[in-house]
């Protein structure tokens, strides 16, 4: 079939989502088992390409918290700066995408696609520490982050040295669910300033959530939808709030050729509004606390 025709079917009122589902479960389908032609080989490339790209994100966080350039929004022109604050103190979410060259291309690896987006919420009236009490409150960010966290529970901690595990549940066209454990540690900079790094060193693909026959799938059969996933975070205190700033980079399947004017803007989607989502969830869950 033609991309013209199957365009000219999605024109065709009702048609058009059955369509669209249908061809996104068959790209899945065609990917996903371990009958994918050379998905092993591909997928220790990706993984090296992944963290080689992690490495230079590392690199450029820890020289930008040398530097005192705290907040990604400081470094922009001023005009767009001063914008960017404007929209912070209305109660928006603040995003950009971060790419690797001036065309505004991400970073190609073999057999993957790599997502780095960075966002920002303005709290009014409260403080850094009752940031900090919400982010790591960790067994309720079930109730903070419902429904995109459906399971939350501290695995561990040391001081400020924490082991976590959380159910994903990310729903578009259709239902994804994962199980991730997390390694988090907590640095205080200064009176006013906070920030923290988070890797995930598992994550699983769930098989028939909350069925009989739930299961974990293996690596070698999941569909791709969350391989990698790591955070930055950053909170300062200041202008009569807090500042909360979370740069997420994560590392999913890459598109089947021929179909990525499909599916591609489903795929990268996902990073962009979960981590919306997840900015906005936080202030909310911290302003019901209150203020001090």
């Amino acid at each position: 079939m033609t991309r013209r025709k199957i365009r000219r079917l999605q024109a065709s009122g009702g048609r058009r989502e059955v369509w669209s589902v249908s061809l996104f479960l068959l790209v899945l389908s065609a990917g996903a088992g371990p009958a994918f032609a050379g998905f092993v080989e591909l997928r220790e490339a990706t993984l090296r390409g992944f963290r080689e790209y992690v490495v230079k994100v590392e690199q450029r966080n820890q020289a930008s918290l040398a530097s005192g350039k705290f907040l990604w929004i400081d470094e922009l022109p001023a005009e767009a700066r001063n914008s960017a604050y404007s929209k912070l103190k209305q109660g928006e979410v603040v995003m950009q995408r971060i790419t690797s060259d001036t065309n505004g291309k991400s970073t190609e690896i073999p057999g993957g696609m790599i997502h780095d987006w960075q966002g920002m919420v303005f709290i009014p009236g409260v403080k850094l520490d009752q940031v900090l009490a919400i982010l790591q409150d960790y067994n309720n960010h079930a109730k903070y982050y419902a429904p995109d966290v459906e399971r939350a529970r501290i695995e561990s901690r040391d001081g400020d040295h924490f082991r976590v595990f959380m159910r994903f549940r990310r729903h578009k066209v259709v239902t994804v669910v994962l199980n991730t454990e997390q390694d988090i540690t907590y640095f205080r900079d200064s009176p006013t300033r906070a920030h923290s790094r988070s890797s995930a060193t598992r994550i699983r693909e769930v098989a028939n959530p909350g069925g009989s026959d739930e299961r974990e799938k293996p690596v070698n059969e999941d569909n791709g939808f969350l391989w990698e996933m790591e955070t930055w975070w950053r909170m300062e205190e200041r202008d009569g709030g807090v500042y909360v700033q979370n740069e997420a980079v994560t590392l999913t399947r890459d598109i089947p050729t021929g179909l990525g004017w499909l599916i591609e803007p489903f795929v990268t989607s996902i990073p962009k509004e979960t981590l919306e989502f997840t900015l906005g969830a936080t202030r909310k869950a911290v302003l019901a606390q209150g203020k001090p």
